[in-house]
């Protein structure tokens, strides 16, 4: 039997009426025939000619590029980067819409995604609607706020640095990344060929001058002689392991949290705009309000950032465990916490780690899982040590719509919630959920 080739729709337009946001740095609009369209680089309520990126005649939807403005919305200015835009860069979702309608656009996917997984209205959640930014990215129109503290540069074959278009896996070449931390932009890491390499992260830490460079070589690569314009240390991404190895230089950066500084190694992470930590802390302490003499869990615990803030605000009467499963950022979190006795760092995934432990009861919750978010078991898990708040820090509102109807069937609720624009031009958004048994009177 012979299979009828698929026919590709990839460059057909239409000519569509722009829907609602969508989670992902789209908007949904319909053709005449009802066809769904995820339509980069549109605003809601726009006209625009949509060309197809992606999908064919039995796609059960198509990506697409807003390519030509017919009737453009007010919040639209003109992207002013250079780079961004259909066809380039795929960096920034949201150049082209002012600073306050990114934040607006970002609070209606929060929501939608809250209202779809987890049945609750803003109001029920216990959040205002708001998206808040981050102190200090409040600019005029046109300025940019330089925040990205890390930037992975793709290398393209002929060694020079850009970064990935959308979906892609081509190198859109740039001079210059304007959401880049002027510590990044201070090295010219675009200025410089990097032959033989697949990719070149820049980290500028925020808590101190440490400046970082991690080259990921092609397959038999050797290293390029690295003369920036900046001190920097280097190390390598071993192509056998995946392991990072120091070249030259130190192994880790300097960050500060909560009065203290925090050893980052390894191109480890830690958030990327310079005022991300401290105001997620911050976040998490207020939702919690630890006494003196509490346990507390931090899980996915990173280089011991929420530990550390805990573990300070319980005192030494009480306790935190932390669970994490890189190798790096658990020798990290010992370091950064040596001076708290009460608290220990374990190894390993959370939901193998933690029915090990032992705890059947604990009085507060600190998680800031993955993208994928922590998943049914681990949900149900922690709900049965009865804590008093749990505090839950999101990088993705699908993931935290979903886990909080986890916790919803095993009785906890949703008390507070804040979201902060920590990744401004991108689709990207952070949330803080701060729950409690739902027995517990409003």
């Amino acid at each position: 039997m012979q299979n009828t080739p698929v026919s590709s729709l990839v460059g057909e337009e239409y000519e569509v009426e722009v829907g609602p946001v969508a989670h992902g740095g789209h908007c949904i609009a319909r053709t005449e025939a009802g066809r769904v369209l995820f339509v980069r680089h549109a605003l809601p309520g726009e006209r625009v000619v949509a060309r197809v990126t992606e999908g064919e005649e039995t796609s059960r939807f198509l990506r697409a590029d807003a390519v030509t403005i017919l009737d453009p919305s007010k919040d639209r200015i003109e992207a002013p980067c250079p780079f961004a835009g259909p066809g380039k860069c795929g960096g920034c979702d949201w150049q082209h819409a002012k600073p306050g309608a990114q934040r607006r656009l970002k609070g209606e996917v929060i929501a939608e995604q809250l209202l779809r997984l987890a049945g609750l209205t803003p109001e029920e959640a216990g959040w205002d609607g708001t998206v808040m930014p981050a102190e200090g990215d409040k600019l005029p129109q046109g300025e940019v706020p330089q925040w990205r503290t890390r930037v992975q540069y793709a290398i393209d074959t002929d060694g020079n640095a850009g970064l990935r278009r959308h979906r892609s896996h081509e190198v859109e070449v740039i001079d210059h990344c304007m959401i880049a931390a002027p510590g990044v932009s201070e090295l010219g890491i675009e200025k410089q060929d990097w032959p033989n390499m697949a990719s070149v992260e820049a980290i500028a830490a925020s808590g101190s001058n440490d400046r970082q460079v991690v080259l990921t070589p092609k397959p038999g690569g050797r290293l390029p002689l690295v003369e920036l314009d900046k001190p920097v240390s280097v190390l390598r991404v071993d192509e056998k392991d995946g392991g990072v190895h120091r070249v030259h230089g130190r192994a880790f950066v300097r960050e500060r949290a909560d009065d203290r500084t925090y050893r980052v190694g390894n191109g480890g992470f830690w958030q990327v705009h310079p005022k991300a930590a401290q105001t997620l802390m911050l976040a998490v302490m207020q939702g919690l309000t630890p006494r003196k003499g509490e346990t507390a869990l931090d899980l996915y615990c990173g280089v011991g950032l929420f530990a550390g803030a805990l573990a300070d605000r319980v005192g030494d009467q009480g306790a935190v465990l932390g669970i994490e499963s890189g190798k790096r950022a658990v020798e990290d979190a010992r370091h950064n916490l040596a001076d708290f006795p009460r608290v220990r760092i374990e190894q390993g995934k959370v939901e193998s780690v933690l029915p090990r432990t032992g705890i059947t009861e604990v009085d507060l919750i600190v998680l800031d899982p993955p993208r994928a978010g922590a998943g049914k078991q681990t949900v149900h898990h922690l709900a049965g040590l009865g804590a008093r708040r749990i505090a839950y820090v999101a990088c993705d509102p699908a993931a935290l719509a979903r886990d909080i109807a986890y916790f919803a069937d095993r009785g906890y609720k949703v008390r507070t919630l804040r979201a902060f624009d920590l990744f401004p031009m991108t689709h990207h958004v952070e949330c803080v959920a701060i729950l409690e048994p739902a027995s517990k009177g409003s």
